[in-house]
């Protein structure tokens, strides 16, 4: 076999574990007879400062990168409200974030050399800002999934998913779902054998239940929107046990049911029936996770009316039951110490 040269597209301010998880994935997979060699690589080829207190050495510029790569790999850090037309790298310098230039111009060079082209979070809005997204489905933080369809109308976001892959392109949610995408390279690259045994060593899931829509919805709410809208959307939020018909919201709101309709599907992107859903979907989780109560209570208090009603709704958006959900996000039960 020959081996499978992976570049790390690195700049200044990069999260430090958009980078350290995949690498660690890859390094592991290389203990158990995969062959990849991975290269670090930066603009001119300096250290780069990261997220997290620590500097990155890296093993080549972009000048020194390999003519063929099998995979780039871009990580997040850029900013997310940062937005580039494609076209028009001449936009001023005082209006492009430092480490922003030096990341488009990197991957500009570096992507038409490789086989597929990844990015962790915010490392998409670099694909998106270079075009290379358009007309394809992509994710990246939960946070960011919004802006991301907003700045870049043309590509399809998926904010449910831990990674999404269009072609030769794939793309990964947040921070920790770094390990989710370089484990579906592993698979890709030498089957589902190689990236169990990796999984395992890591103790972590080869598939991890439910996407990233589980930690979305309160953020949305947070968005700025119209003052009518604005009550509405809080009050869902603060009392998802209360009455929420669309005929209740729009009298809230002193709307018609239509105009409401229209105002979530601009200002929120959910109809109002689904952000309802995801309010309470994220009450049930929190009352879950933290206290002792029963299904039962809880169905009743995020306002779905009854446990068969939560479960099915578990079901259809995280693919886990309530009961299995609780057992893996609650508080881990571990004493405090003293002193």
């Amino acid at each position: 076999m020959k081996p499978r040269t992976i570049v790390f597209a690195l700049y200044d301010k990069v999260t430090l574990q958009d980078v350290a998880a995949p690498l660690e994935i890859f390094a592991r997979a290389n203990d158990f007879g995969a062959r990849y060699e991975v290269l670090l690589a930066s603009p001119d080829g300096a250290a780069v400062a990261t997220t997290a207190f620590v500097a990155l050495n890296v093993d080549v510029s972009v000048s020194e990168a390999p003519d063929r790569i099998d995979t780039l790999l871009v990580p997040g850090g850029v900013p997310a409200d940062f937005t580039f037309t494609p076209g028009e790298h001449d936009i001023p310098e005082e209006q492009t974030p430092d480490a922003v230039e030096p990341a488009l111009d990197m991957v500009r060079e570096l992507a038409p050399r490789a086989r597929r082209v990844a990015s962790v979070c915010t490392g998409a809005f670099v694909l998106a800002a270079l075009g290379l997204l358009d007309g394809r489905r992509a994710t990246t933080h939960w946070a960011h999934c919004q802006e991301l369809a907003a700045n870049y109308p043309k590509v399809v976001v998926e904010a449910d998913s831990l990674f999404v892959q269009d072609g030769r392109f794939i793309t990964g949610a947040g921070i920790s779902a770094g390990i989710d995408l370089a484990l579906a390279l592993v698979e890709s690259d030498y089957g589902p054998d190689m990236a169990r045994r990796v999984a395992r060593w890591m103790v972590v899931f080869l598939q991890r239940p439910g996407g990233q829509a589980q930690f979305s919805v309160w953020t949305e709410s947070a968005l700025p929107v119209t003052g009518g809208l604005r009550e509405t959307l809080d009050s869902v939020v603060c009392d998802p046990g209360a009455d929420h018909s669309i005929a209740a919201m729009a009298a809230r709101a002193a709307v018609s049911e239509r105009h409401l309709a229209r105002m979530f599907r601009e200002q929120v992107g959910l109809t109002p029936a689904r952000y309802v859903e995801q309010a309470r979907l994220e009450a049930a989780k929190v009352l879950l996770a933290a206290g002792d109560h029963s299904q039962e209570a809880v169905a009743r208090r995020a306002g779905f009316g009854s446990a068969d009603t939560m479960r099915r709704t578990f079901r259809r958006n995280l693919a886990v039951s309530p009961s299995t959900y609780r057992s893996r996000f609650r508080t881990t039960g571990i004493t405090r110490g003293h002193g």
